[in-house]
């Protein structure tokens, strides 16, 4: 299938973000096999699903996810700041979300950290392995330290950067950790970044795209870049050929 589509966060355009109720949404849409989600620790050192470093967006809850344990944040609401229909949405454990898509969905999983949590790397891939899914999964994160943690501890999990930018050292610089991923803006995505990408064995997914004519615009560009969106449902209608 051409340009395959990664639900940002879950399907965080209908439900809310890094929730399991975003997650199984995902999982309904038929053409859908890649998921994106954040992972930080807790203080208790649990790998927890949700973006912010710090609570009050999405739960709550108040002050960073770093000083609450996982099971402090299991009793927090995470939906309703989204809908009242989604009151009571947990901030769930990546082993939550594992469990839930093992087998059925791959997954995009952002290491979400400046440098703060150590250990971070170490307890994402112990889950990783434990469900069988080091082939299934890419480890994604701004923050390179973390991305050459993962390779120096596994060979076969796939990393990648996150940039909102270019630069022309890219592709050296993803070489020299042996990363083989890069999810870039899509406004610095050009057709010849992509090809130059594809040629050093890169795989390539823009974000975040979130209407149907840029979801066109950018899918034109390469067949095989991936489109990470809040909306699979806008996707489908850009890239999939209708049926009459």
């Amino acid at each position: 299938m051409r340009n395959p589509c990664v639900a940002h966060r879950g399907w965080s355009g209908q439900a809310p973000e890094n929730t399991l109720a975003a997650i199984q949404l995902a999982m309904k849409e038929p053409h859908l096999f890649w998921i994106e989600i954040d992972v930080q620790l807790s203080k208790d050192n649990v790998p927890v699903v949700i973006h912010d470093y710090t609570l009050s967006r999405t739960t709550n809850g108040r002050g960073e996810v770093r000083v609450h344990t996982a099971q402090e944040m299991q009793q927090l609401d995470a939906g309703s700041w989204f809908d009242e229909s989604f009151k009571g949405e947990p901030v769930p454990t990546l082993e939550q979300v594992l469990a839930l898509t093992c087998g059925r969905c791959r997954l995009n999983i952002e290491l979400k950290t400046d440098g703060r949590y150590a250990g971070l790397a170490d307890k994402v891939l112990e889950l990783v392995y434990k469900y069988g899914l080091q082939h299934d999964t890419v480890l994604t994160s701004f923050h390179p330290p973390s991305l050459r943690e993962v390779r120096e501890r596994s060979a076969e999990v796939s990393i990648g950067l996150i940039i909102d930018g270019w630069r022309e050292s890219l592709i050296q610089e993803l070489k020299a950790m042996k990363g083989d991923f890069l999810s870039l803006g899509y406004p610095h995505a050009t057709p010849k970044r992509l090809k130059a990408l594809k040629d050093a064995g890169i795989k390539t997914m823009l974000w975040t795209l979130n209407d149907t004519r840029t979801i066109k615009k950018y899918a034109a560009l390469d067949p095989d870049v991936m489109i990470c969106t809040n909306y699979p449902d806008r996707w489908r209608e850009a890239v999939l050929p209708s049926k009459k």
